[in-house]
């Protein structure tokens, strides 16, 4: 394990494995990059890759410039060509200015992090640059994507000679959206009714046990009040087969 310690810690790379080995069929693990520079990232994306890891969680702020800048484009091409999706979790975006109002007000903003970020690639022009890259926005809910697809076409079409993206795009912000970008989401049920109105091949329920936003114990009840409206094909990718295509899950063992 030598060979990882620099970049992952020892004990944390013990555990995983170990966690992974209890029931390889059912617990995946993904890994982490501290992404100090770009040359650090690619080489943390081959040691997770090589210690059977399906993806690799991304910090919010990056140490060198920001996620739109072509020093990343190598490491963008390589979790393409090892294929490890990439994840932008809640809670990993330093700050720039304290929450206004009631601390409960600072729940209701730390989807916001997660936002930028996907502006930032999809504005930024990393997915023209790189079309088979594949992003998670993890635990910052689903149901406003068709908003912010709507608002992301709306300033592109209106705004963009004053306000210029970071490239030019060869297609609208939201499809690039639409085909890059997966969202997680426990009670979200706004994500579920607007299933439609969004790529539905992309959005993927979890339960998030065992955190305090938790659905468990009480999943189940919640599906079937939340997910009734869905047909049997949006049920079954939102519920299973969309995380299973993305991290290359076998499901017949689970079967």
């Amino acid at each position: 394990m030598d060979d990882v310690a620099n970049a992952i810690p020892i004990r944390i790379v013990i555990k995983l494995i170990g966690f992974q080995d209890e029931d390889p069929d059912r617990l995946l693990a993904v890994g982490q990059t501290a992404m100090r520079s770009p040359e650090e990232g690619i080489e943390d994306l081959r040691q997770i890759k090589a210690l059977g890891l399906r993806g690799v969680m991304m910090p919010g702020n990056p140490a060198v410039e920001d996620y739109d800048s072509h020093a990343y484009d190598e490491f963008w091409e390589a979790a393409v060509e090892l294929e490890l999706p990439l994840s932008f979790h809640i809670l990993t975006v330093r700050e720039t200015a304290p929450t206004r109002g009631p601390k409960m007000n600072s729940f209701l903003s730390i989807i916001r992090g997660c936002q930028d970020i996907m502006g930032t690639l999809i504005l930024g022009g990393v997915f023209e640059r790189h079309p088979e890259l594949k992003v998670v926005c993890v635990e910052a809910d689903a149901g406003w994507v068709p908003h912010y697809m709507y608002r992301m076409d709306h300033a592109y079409k209106r705004h963009r000679f004053w306000l210029p993206a970071g490239q030019q795009l060869s297609k609208l912000p939201s499809e690039y959206f639409r085909e890059h970008i997966y969202t997680t989401f426990q009670d979200d049920w706004v994500a579920f009714k607007c299933a439609d109105q969004m790529n539905w091949r992309r959005l993927m329920w979890a339960n998030d046990f065992p955190h305090s936003d938790s659905t468990w114990p009480w999943s189940q009840k919640m599906l079937a009040e939340h997910a009734h409206e869905l047909r049997e094909e949006q049920r079954r990718a939102i519920l299973s087969q969309n995380v299973a295509d993305l991290y290359q899950i076998d499901l017949a063992p689970l079967q």
